[in-house]
């Protein structure tokens, strides 16, 4: 049974190999390994994770079975849109995947922001199965970029959002 809890520095190396497992096995077919693992490198350095955890208005999330990461969701409010959360990261452990792991990060995470009105992401449109989850979440599609992540990255996104209860 994994726990949801907020994650701290002495978990980034463990973030740091549960993303890199998620992304070769979301994203090689995709794009190929050695483009994975430019992103990767450019992406999910520990120093990026712990300037994610100890982000203001961020929330970074671990589900945590006490020997293992399960899973880590990662939001923080939006610098550009108004009253908005961003879901930058939610990915689980292959292995973890269908026990509701992603489900219960986000259940957590969309409760961390009392001030947002909606959650907005961005979602490879060719990762069937996670744009098929966010709609189970109630995300819609609500536009699509050339440039996921950063301004030039040339990777295509979906980006959806979903209202906040308040």
């Amino acid at each position: 049974m994994f726990f949801v809890r907020t994650a701290g520095e002495q978990d980034v190396e463990a973030i740091r190999a549960l993303l890199i497992e998620t992304w070769h096995a979301t994203y090689d077919t995709l794009y190929g390994e050695t483009k994975v693992n430019d992103l990767i490198a450019a992406l999910h350095t520990p120093d990026a994770i712990k300037a994610r955890i100890g982000k203001r208005d961020g929330e970074f999330l671990v589900a945590d079975d006490g020997r293992n990461l399960g899973g880590v969701a990662y939001a923080d409010m939006s610098s550009l849109m108004t009253k908005t959360a961003v879901l930058h990261q939610l990915y689980v452990r292959p292995s973890c995947q269908g026990q509701g792991v992603g489900r219960d990060l986000f259940a957590e995470l969309e409760t961390c922001f009392p001030d947002a009105e909606i959650m907005r992401l961005e979602v490879e449109p060719k990762n069937t199965r996670a744009v098929s989850f966010y709609s189970r979440l109630g995300f819609v599609e609500v536009d699509r970029t050339q440039n996921c992540a950063t301004t030039d990255s040339g990777i295509e996104a979906v980006i959806m959002e979903k209202p906040l209860e308040q």
